[in-house]
C-alpha cells in the first residue's frame, strides 16, 4: 500500500475546498451528497451525534445559515492506497466577539460513484 500517492492526495485536494465552500454557505445539498450514504456514515459535531445519513442530511437541512464562516489555519490530507484517506484541520472563527479554535476530521472512502466522507468529527477547544 502507498501512503500518501501525489495523484491521491491531489484528488482529495481537489475535493476539499468543495467541501469548504458548501459548509460555510450551507449548502445542504452538497453538504449531503458529500457523505456516504448509508445507515453507518457518522458525523459528531459540536453539539450533536448523528448517525446514518438520514439523520446527517436532517441537520444539514435544520441549521441555521448564520456565523458559519471560519478560517482555515492548518489542512492536512494522508492517504493510504487509491481508496481510503483523512482530512484533518484546525480552525478559527468569531462567536460572539470571540475568536474560537476548532478541529475537524473526516474519513474518505472512494466507491464507485467517487469519494465519500464516511465518519466526521468537529469540535472546539475550551
Amino acid at each position: 500500500m502507498v501512503v500518501n500517492d501525489p495523484e491521491i492526495v491531489a484528488e482529495l485536494t481537489a475535493l476539499y475546498p468543495k467541501y469548504e465552500a458548501a459548509l460555510v454557505s450551507n449548502n445542504a445539498g452538497t453538504l449531503t451528497a458529500m457523505f456516504w450514504e448509508s445507515p453507518h456514515a457518522l458525523r459528531f459535531g459540536a453539539t450533536e451525534n448523528l448517525h446514518g445519513s438520514e439523520e446527517i442530511a436532517a441537520f444539514r437541512k435544520s441549521r441555521p445559515a448564520v456565523n458559519l464562516e471560519r478560517t482555515v489555519k492548518r489542512l492536512d490530507i494522508v492517504t493510504f492506497g487509491r481508496d481510503f484517506g483523512s482530512v484533518t484541520l484546525e480552525f478559527e472563527r468569531v462567536v460572539g466577539g470571540k475568536t474560537v479554535q476548532g478541529r475537524q476530521s473526516q474519513v474518505w472512502v472512494r466507491f464507485p460513484d467517487g469519494w465519500k466522507i464516511v465518519s466526521a468529527h468537529v469540535s472546539t477547544l475550551p
